[in-house]
């Protein structure tokens, strides 16, 4: 019934009509709470934290409700995209609610919402917007002590902007994504970014680039909301031993030093005890004259060094050790995100020298969807020096019809095939510009590809045309498991051997088949979208399905 809400043609007619007045959507979003049977004001009990920016919101949010729930509290938590079950984006102390607690709760609201149906409110909400009304109903009955609210898209006109008084609200760092909704350079999205802020309620932000930095503060300015640069983790370490987190990768860094600013100030709005000692640091040289002011570093409590530790969230610089197979998942999808998966990745797994007696064998599984540069993503990638370059679409199956959680009606299985399609062809194109033969790889390979349907199954297979001589090792899979499959080579004991019927019909599948099987180890990197990393996951830990 919730994925019903993902097609309806007239709420997609409705997102449309809205996009050109977007106070509307706002109003539509608060005409939808109350249907369900709360008042805007009721949120004000939620004691909320609000959470927006390009990269690294979700983690910073993960951070600080780890944080928070290290205090003692009962915390509510609520994110997007989901990875591998709906359940994830609606948590009480930082764990899914419970299939019983998801389905009492779905059909509160959705029946509310079906009896209060007449001529002017004829419709339901779409998914994230029921999500979203779904997750303050079941975060106010089950008495949560605070809730974390990361914004779905943008900020301004987000259907969470109907919270009127949060307690404090962040912006982690801002980039160029999902332009044709927010606009097309950083200026635009910092106006949208800065719509969370709300008058007498402090704001902290990561550092920024100076001109979108300076949008903030104009926005800020305009609705009286006090806003403060957080200062890098550094000065927190000062004194005291450096600090561990429980998600890798140096641009974690920022979000945990927006996390720890916006625990310490929930925790002193709130009148609680335990604040950490503010240090008397004197503002670095960069900083002074900066539009913003710097809030002051403090050192930790111990609650706070226990929750940057123990913070957990699937999917991002995350790495799952498999025998031979070491899958390193990074969700990441805009150009600068893409750049910290990089460095990450070469720190993780590329540390030493590639060896060129064949023991190591690298491939690279990437998608990715919406608006987003492709060819920008794939270029930054190139240094990793892949063997193989693996493309697939989301889906886990060809057959999506057994997991729904993993359904996107918004995406044919046709047009996210054409998709790979296109991502095969430019990073094939990529490698020429690069200069011909690139030394890791194998020899000349045959790439390129049609898609005709097999005449047995209906199913879409990549077909290779005639043959041309190209330096490149590239594959379009129709689905996840396949692509892992062919990967693993049946050496990840969660996943099953390829099948030796209706193997892929390219040449390059079949001398990568064996270099996969004998190599002393495979590194994959799976990236460029969340929603494949989730499908990836699902595949690979069924623990998260259960």
């Amino acid at each position: 019934m919730l994925n019903t809400l993902q097609t309806n043609a007239s709420d997609l007619e409705q997102v449309k009509r809205e996009r050109g007045d977007p106070q509307a959507q706002l109003e539509a979003m608060q005409g939808f709470l109350e249907r369900s049977g709360l008042k805007v004001e009721d949120l004000d009990r939620l004691n909320i934290i609000h959470v927006t920016g390009t990269k690294g919101k979700g983690s910073a949010c993960a951070f600080t409700e780890c944080i928070l729930r290290n205090y003692g509290l009962k915390t509510g938590f609520y994110s997007s995209p989901h990875l591998v079950q709906v359940r994830e984006r609606i948590r009480i102390n930082g764990q899914p609610i419970s299939k019983d607690l998801f389905n009492k709760y779905f059909w509160l609201v959705y029946n509310r919402l079906e009896q209060t149906k007449d001529p002017v409110h004829a419709s339901m909400p779409a998914y994230f917007r029921f999500l979203t009304v779904m997750a303050f109903h079941v975060f106010l009955q089950e008495k949560v002590d605070l809730a974390v609210v990361e914004v779905g898209i943008g900020g301004a006109y987000d259907c969470t902007n109907i919270i009127r008084a949060p307690v404090v609200c962040g912006v982690s760092a801002l980039g160029i994504d999902h332009t044709s909704i927010l606009g097309d350079t950083m200026e635009k999205i910092a106006w949208q970014k800065g719509g969370i802020f709300k008058p007498g309620v402090p704001a902290f932000t990561v550092a920024q680039p100076e001109r979108p930095l300076a949008v903030l503060r104009e926005r800020a300015q305009e609705r009286k909301c006090p806003l403060y640069l957080c200062p890098e983790l550094d000065e927190f370490e000062e004194g005291c031993r450096a600090l561990q987190l429980g998600l890798a990768g140096a641009h974690q860094r920022s979000n945990a030093a927006l996390a720890l600013q916006l625990a310490r100030m929930w925790l002193q709005r709130r009148g609680c005890q335990g604040l950490g000692e503010l240090k008397e640091v004197p503002p670095s040289t960069e900083l002074v004259g900066r539009p913003v002011p710097l809030a002051p570093a403090f050192h930790p409590t111990d609650a706070m060094i226990q929750g940057l530790r123990d913070t957990e969230w699937l999917g991002r610089t995350q790495v799952l050790s498999h025998g031979p197979v070491t899958w390193y998942l990074d969700g990441a999808h805009t150009t600068s995100s893409i750049q910290a998966c990089v460095r990450w990745f070469r720190q993780a797994a590329l540390n030493q020298d590639k060896l060129h007696d064949g023991s190591e064998v690298r491939v690279l599984l990437f998608n990715a969807t919406g608006d987003r540069d492709t060819a920008a993503l794939l270029k930054l990638l190139l240094p990793c020096h892949f063997d193989y370059a693996v493309f697939c679409p989301n889906f886990t199956e060809e057959s999506v019809a057994n997991n729904v959680d993993q359904q996107n009606f918004n995406v044919t299985l046709e047009n996210a095939l054409t998709r790979c399609l296109e991502n095969q062809r430019t990073w094939t194109r990529l490698l020429e510009e690069k200069g011909g033969q690139d030394p890791w790889l194998p020899a000349p390979l045959r790439v390129g590809g049609l898609l005709e349907p097999a005449p047995a199954r209906g199913s879409l297979l990549l077909v290779p045309p005639a043959p041309r001589p190209l330096n490149s090792t590239a594959l379009v899979f129709p689905c996840l498991a396949q692509a892992l499959q062919w990967v693993a080579q049946g050496r990840d004991p969660h996943l099953a051997a390829p099948a030796t019927s209706g193997a892929h019909p390219h040449p390059a599948a079949s001398s990568g088949a064996v270099l996969l099987r004998e190599a002393a180890a495979v590194r994959v990197l799976v990236t460029g979208s969340l929603h494949l990393v989730g499908g990836a996951l699902r595949l690979l830990d069924p623990a998260l399905s259960q």
